[in-house]
């Protein structure tokens, strides 16, 4: 995991031999479990590294992890990226992982026995439905996606989670100038507001990075999100 442990410094993040054990294992579940289920098509040692464990570390650069009862929620999260990845490097935050298949689900919770980690709770279900339970309503501080919706249905996959004064955190890659545009009467509705489009530069990757930042200012409607498939179907487009 050197490359990891590397980039990883170059964003303040100091790995003990712990974590990169972790790291480790996580790898070698991943391509495991890829051989049954479609979890990643990246699966070079070295490639797994940057573009999905570093990857999911940059969002460190933007969010305090450190503060103590930090909620976070990962909205979409697939192989568990970034949630899981953050969770070995801040093990004190309480975090939820939202997914939808249930073979990842599967996937997710053997990980979290193998990592040994506590603290995590996976939700099987899509965001459109679970954004409406109470329990998970407005309830979280972070609320991240990874490569799940462009951003105008994002919006509204997302915000519903986030409480006010909270913040949701997009990663994105490539030109995304149209998306933010057209994302922006979504982000308002949902009540949220775009803070800032932050690039990755760190020279690992090379593909144009973006972690795009909103603030949740007010409460969003009860109507939204929409039903299932709605949001990506017929998305909120300035």
């Amino acid at each position: 995991m050197e490359k990891l442990k590397t980039g990883a410094e170059k964003l303040g993040l100091h790995l003990t031999a712990q974590q990169l054990e972790q790291f480790e294992a996580y790898y070698r579940e991943l391509i495991d479990w890829n051989e049954r289920i479609n979890l990643t098509s990246i699966t070079g040692y070295e490639d797994v590294q940057i573009k999905h464990f570093l990857d999911s570390l940059t969002i460190a650069s933007v969010v305090d992890f450190k503060k103590k009862g930090v909620r976070v929620i990962d909205v979409g999260t697939g192989a568990g990226l970034p949630g899981i990845s953050l969770k070995i490097v801040f093990p004190h935050i309480n975090l939820y992982l939202l997914e939808a298949t249930m073979k990842k689900t599967k996937f997710l919770e053997q990980m979290i026995t193998t990592l040994g980690l506590k603290g995590v709770e996976i939700i099987a279900g899509r965001a459109e439905t679970v954004a409406h339970d109470a329990r998970y309503r407005e309830k979280f501080d972070v609320v991240l996606s990874r490569a799940v919706a462009p951003l105008p249905a994002l919006a509204e996959l997302t915000l519903p989670f986030c409480n006010i004064g909270g913040g949701c955190i997009a990663q994105k890659k490539g030109d995304i100038k149209v998306e933010v545009e057209q994302s922006k009467k979504a982000i308002e509705m949902m009540g949220g507001s775009l803070r800032e489009i932050k690039p990755v530069e760190l020279k690992e990757f090379d593909d144009n990075r973006w972690l795009v930042i909103i603030e949740k200012i007010k409460e969003t409607p009860s109507k939204y999100p929409r039903r299932p498939g709605m949001p990506e179907n017929k998305p909120l487009i300035s």
